[in-house]
Parts: structure tokens; C-alpha cells; sequence
């Protein structure tokens, strides 16, 4: 005779245990992803010349320009300056969000995090 509220095949574990621990889960990456979005991250190119900032919400708040990097013959190197300093402060975002989520999750990947 089967067993009442098991699964199939005989998968272990307790399947309410599961749902708490899968709310608890979504709960804190919740939680995370709104700290997250209120921090802001900075970062420079050209030794400083350029500085941009984003928001954990992945948008641009600031670009600051030393005046000594204008330079009306040059205008391509000073695009590239603002485009290093936010793509690098786009990755520094990137990289505490997918820190501060490998600790809630474990460091699984995808919704199955490898369960399956």
C-alpha cells in the first residue's frame, strides 16, 4: 500500500518543509534585491578624470567630468571614458547582486538550482 502525502518514487523530504523553506527563500532574495536597489555604485576611469554612479536599480544617477579631460579635438576618448567608468559600475552592481544572492540560494543556479 502506498504511503499517504509521499511522492512517486520515493522522493525524500517533506514537501511542506519545502514550501516554508522556498518562502523563507524568496522572502530573503526580496529583502536582498530591495537593499540592493537603494545602495549606489561608483566607479572611475582615466585615473579619475571620469566618474559615474548607478543604483542598484541599474540606473545612472551622476557622471562627474574633470574639466581637464574636455578636450574639444578628442571628444571620442572622453565618450569612451564615461563608457568604461558605467560599465564598470554597472559590473560592481552586478556582482554584489549575484553575491548577496549566491548566499541566499547556496550558489544554486536557475529555479531548479540542479534539484532535478
Amino acid at each position: 500500500m502506498a504511503k499517504r502525502g509521499g511522492f512517486p518514487g520515493g522522493m525524500p523530504g517533506n514537501m511542506n518543509n519545502l514550501m516554508k523553506q522556498a518562502q523563507r527563500m524568496q522572502r530573503q532574495m526580496e529583502e536582498q534585491q530591495a537593499a540592493l536597489e537603494s545602495k549606489e555604485f561608483t566607479a572611475t576611469a582615466g585615473g579619475g578624470v571620469v566618474e559615474v554612479t548607478v543604483t542598484g536599480k541599474r540606473e545612472l544617477t551622476k557622471v562627474t567630468i574633470d574639466p581637464e579631460a574636455v578636450d574639444p579635438d578628442d571628444v571620442e576618448m572622453l565618450q569612451d571614458l564615461i563608457v568604461a567608468a558605467a560599465n564598470e559600475a554597472l559590473r560592481k552592481c552586478e556582482e554584489e547582486s549575484a553575491a548577496s544572492m549566491s548566499k541566499i540560494t547556496g550558489g544554486l543556479s536557475g529555479l531548479g538550482g540542479g534539484l532535478f
